[in-house]
This record gives C-alpha cells, sequence and structure tokens, in this order.
C-alpha cells in the first residue's frame, strides 16, 4: 500500500508562486506507474493538473502548460508541483494521487491553495 502526504499548500498574491510536495511511503515511486497532482474546486470535478511517469515522462492540463511544472525526487521518494504565475483560477484542494500498474489508486488528504491579493 502507498500513502502520499501534501504539503506546501497556502495563501499567495496573484502572479505568485508556491511548490507543493507530495511525499510517499509504502513503496517507492519508482515501483509506481504514475503520480500526478490533481485540484478541485468548491463546484466543480475533481481535474488533473498534471502527471509524472515511472519514466518520467511528464503530461500537463492546458490551462497550466508554461506556468507549473512536476518533478520529482527519488532519493526523497517525492513529487513535487512547482506553481508560477498563480491566477485566482489556480485557487482549490490540490491533491496527490499515485496510479499502480493493477489499476490500484491511492489519494492524499490534499492541501489548500488560495491565490487572492
Amino acid at each position: 500500500q502507498v500513502q502520499l502526504v501534501e504539503s506546501g499548500g497556502g495563501l499567495v498574491q496573484p502572479g505568485g508562486s508556491l511548490r507543493l510536495s507530495c511525499a510517499a511511503s509504502g513503496r517507492s515511486i519508482l515501483n509506481i506507474n504514475t503520480v500526478g497532482w490533481y485540484r478541485q474546486s468548491p463546484g466543480k470535478q475533481r481535474e488533473l493538473v498534471a502527471d509524472i511517469t515511472r519514466g518520467a515522462s511528464a503530461n500537463y492540463a492546458d490551462s497550466v502548460k508554461g506556468r507549473f511544472t512536476i518533478s520529482r525526487d527519488n532519493a526523497k521518494n517525492t513529487v513535487y508541483l512547482r506553481m508560477n504565475s498563480l491566477k485566482p483560477e489556480d485557487t482549490a484542494v490540490y491533491y496527490c494521487r499515485a496510479l499502480e500498474d493493477w489499476g490500484g489508486v491511492y489519494w492524499g488528504q490534499g492541501t489548500h491553495v488560495t491565490v487572492s491579493s
């Protein structure tokens, strides 16, 4: 089983930056098919923000391309989401998700990001 703990959320002004962390335990992220960041705003469905495969292939939602970067530190078993040029519409709860080769899915508890002046 995989446990995921997110951190790094907070309040930031428009145009600012944050780095979210997703610390995994229970398995090496190198043995996990894909680790991704999702977000959910009030009244909206949870949506993919970015994910990264075991082979380090990254995928981004169109709304964050060029502003967000997903990366990982294998030694720390952690996946990061660097968010630059933040906009009020980026306000959401951000969740980390791990997808196993066999289809199993694990979620973290989420971290709040608020972009406001």
